[in-house]
């Protein structure tokens, strides 16, 4: 092979290296008060919705204008802005990943993750009973 090959060669495989860094999501998942911390930097937030606060979503007035209370594991508390609909099944959710920025004392959410095991619990529930039955 000629030098100009093998340079090449490296070149190309420098440029993968790089594409696939950048595609990567390095980041992690946040408490609260971490997050406050990192006032305008992009987050991950593992909480779960506080039932005892009052959500804010008219999809009359702003269909894109969902507000509500999030609190971690460490009982830290936020106010969560959603610019977007408001998630089927929000309420039911155990556990919800947010994505966004803290902006003050209000988390700007992006996009939110539902997880949801305890509807499949009772799937499975309703499964076991029938073959109990039988």
């Amino acid at each position: 092979m000629k030098r100009t090959h093998i340079v090449l060669l490296v070149a190309i495989a420098i440029a993968i290296g790089a594409l696939i860094m950048t595609s990567v999501d390095f980041s992690t998942y946040d408490t609260i008060a971490s997050a406050k911390e990192k006032q305008g930097k992009f987050v991950h937030l593992i909480a779960k919705l506080d039932k005892t606060a009052p959500q804010d979503y008219d999809p009359a007035k702003n269909p894109n204008y969902f507000a509500f209370t999030a609190t971690d594991s460490l009982g830290g508390s936020t106010r969560v802005v959603y610019h977007n609909t408001k998630p089927a099944e929000f309420e039911h959710s155990e556990r919800i990943v947010l994505k966004g920025k803290m902006q003050g004392e209000v988390f700007e959410c992006s996009e939110i993750l539902l997880k949801c095991p305890s509807k499949y619990k009772d799937d499975k529930k309703q499964l076991e009973k029938t073959v109990n039955q039988n």
